[in-house]
């Protein structure tokens, strides 16, 4: 009976020892720590903490002229479907499409028919009708006829000019005349052809000056003016330059872009109507930064930017790109001057210390 009291005293004592002596290591192990791995994360820490080495240059914003670039097609100013008044023959030759035809210039021409008897007759009920006004004049200011009649005589005499009028206009339309300068789309009406009014004779163009048309979005409709200077060029290398002189208030339904028009002139029919074109449209000069393309990037939430170094460390900015040519890419939306990471922006998060070494933009 007397070993179970120098057992229990001999585990109290143990106890005793490991809860004095070893508390450290009776520590770390009820919290499962391994006294090893510490080092180790101290040395992972350690190399996060080191700054990544990237390539920057020092970019400074200057001026440039932007402008809308458009695919677009050459339009007639004027195009008319010249059309009869009346009805006839067509007396005249045919003139061939193609033909260049200045305003005035006889298109088609229809056979009279009775029309010349009606005018004669008309001139006579009108010579008539002034004798039996002056008379019924006379005898009612000298009280031998009612003023009624003389009103009536005036009112024969007023019908007659009237229907010399129609059969003059109605003579007139006979002959069918340019009514611009232009060129002939279409053949005139062939000889001995029976034209009713509403008939075609033939469809006149106009193309000096031409119009460039072209569909803007509805983003870039506040950036236009009216006046604003615009160049084209077609698909075979050929160049124009003009102004803009329409802009649609009202968007395309289809495509929600609104009609742009550009007038360039056209003296010696140098552009037809309906060519594909592409259109660059000046906007007044802003101030952006020329960059390599490889400078941009993206960040977490998918915006467009790129990485700057400031006072070594990582930072993302936002750009809005004008556009890009040969050189680089133009953007803005950056201080004045600002060194961009070009090499290994993409190996950097915001905020990241950095190792920078410059290099020339050119």
């Amino acid at each position: 009976m007397r070993i179970v009291p120098l057992i229990t005293s001999v585990f109290v004592a143990l106890a005793l020892y490991v809860f004095i002596m070893e508390r450290d290591a009776l520590r770390a192990f009820a919290n499962n720590d391994n006294p090893t791995a510490e080092p180790a994360a101290q040395a992972q820490q350690t190399d996060s903490d080191q700054p990544i080495s990237v390539v920057a240059v020092h970019s400074v914003e200057q001026g440039v002229e932007s402008g809308i670039l458009l695919r677009g097609r050459t339009e007639a100013a004027r195009r008319v479907d010249v059309r009869s008044e009346t009805n006839g023959l067509v007396i005249s030759d045919p003139l061939l499409k193609g033909a260049v035809v200045k305003q005035g210039d006889i298109l088609c021409e229809l056979d009279s028919g009775t029309r010349n008897a009606q005018l004669t007759e008309a001139r006579a009920r009108l010579t008539e009708a002034e004798a039996n006004n002056t008379a019924a004049a006379s005898l009612a200011q000298r009280g031998f006829t009612a003023e009624t009649t003389a009103i009536s005589r005036l009112a024969q005499l007023e019908a007659a000019r009237a229907a010399v009028e129609q059969a003059e206009k109605e003579l007139a339309r006979l002959t069918i005349v340019a009514p611009f300068d232009g060129l002939l789309e279409s053949d005139t009406a062939q000889l001995g052809s029976l034209l009713q009014p509403g008939s075609g004779c033939a469809t006149l163009i106009d193309l000096d000056p031409i119009k460039f048309v072209g569909f803007v979005p509805e983003r870039d409709i506040p950036k236009l003016t009216l006046g604003a200077t615009a160049a084209a060029r077609l698909v075979s290398g050929q160049a124009a330059q003009g102004f803009v002189t329409f802009v649609s208030r009202s968007a395309d339904p289809q495509t929600r872009t609104f009609r742009v028009e550009i007038t360039v002139p056209n003296p010696d029919l140098t552009f037809s109507d309906g060519m594909t074109a592409e259109i660059l449209i000046a906007l007044d000069g802003e101030k952006a930064h020329l960059l390599p393309q490889s400078a941009l990037t993206l960040d977490d939430d998918g915006r467009l930017g790129i990485r700057a170094a400031i006072h070594n460390v990582a930072r993302f900015l936002p750009v809005d790109v004008i556009r890009d040519d040969v050189s680089g890419i133009w953007v803005s939306g950056l201080p004045k001057e600002i060194d961009v990471i070009i090499v290994g922006q993409e190996y950097v998060t915001d905020g990241r210390a950095i190792r920078v070494s410059k290099r020339d933009l050119n």
